[in-house]
């Protein structure tokens, strides 16, 4: 089962939004439709309803991104476990569009949904990637953009646990703010410095004293 492909579902619908920057694309039926990518069977039963409806699941989903980014285990499984029961999916065996050398169908595990709207449908898709995700490498898998305002939601699948943005874009973006805060800091540092360097000089040169000594 290609866990990436369906966990990817969620993330595409948590990023149509950033609310740190005001922005939301998730505002027609076309964007829904697009959600869905190259499944055109589905994206044709979404409605103009399904934009309200859509909306309210990714808020849900991002609330599990959310828990997820703080360290809260146990509130993520949580927030995902309902959508998971109000949203599901039958696992079928698929050999669809699949085949080996001889002809014959590469079998694989498919989500099949059975959903009353467009949004039923890729709730269950969506909700049930993320939980084998969530449950094959860990909660701490899941999380949010570090480079501010961005927070998109992202999925670490580094090898050693070390992804913080969403993009090389904002790692990029990341680091030239960081490094240009930390020349900021030395030029400062720079400046105290040479200006307590310049304080005694003009001290000894004066040849003021320190009160209670004598010069004796």
């Amino acid at each position: 089962m290609e866990l990436a492909y369906y966990s990817d579902y969620a993330v595409r619908l948590v990023n149509t939004e950033e609310p740190a920057r005001g922005k939301d694309s998730l505002t027609s039926v076309e964007a829904v439709r697009d959600l869905f990518g190259a499944n055109a069977s589905a994206a044709r039963r979404a409605t103009d309803a399904d934009v309200t409806r859509f909306r309210s699941v990714r808020a849900r989903l991002r609330a599990v991104f959310e828990a997820a980014d703080k360290g809260d285990e146990t509130l993520a499984v949580d927030l995902l476990n309902s959508l998971l029961l109000e949203f599901p999916v039958s696992p079928q065996i698929s050999g669809h569009d699949y085949r080996d050398e001889d002809g014959r169908p590469l079998w694989h595990m498919h989500l099949a949904d059975h959903p009353s709207n467009a949004t039923a449908g890729y709730a269950a898709i969506a909700a049930m990637g993320l939980a084998f995700h969530l449950t094959e490498y860990g909660v701490d898998r899941l999380g949010l953009c570090e480079a501010a305002p961005c927070r998109n939601a992202y999925l670490d699948t580094s090898t050693n646990r070390s992804r913080r943005y969403c993009s090389d874009r904002c790692a990029t973006r990341a680091n030239v703010a960081a490094y240009r805060a930390r020349k900021r800091l030395e030029a400062d540092r720079s400046d105290k410095t040479g200006l307590a360097a310049d304080s005694v000089q003009r001290t000894s040169a004066s040849g003021e004293r320190r009160p209670g000594f004598s010069g004796r």
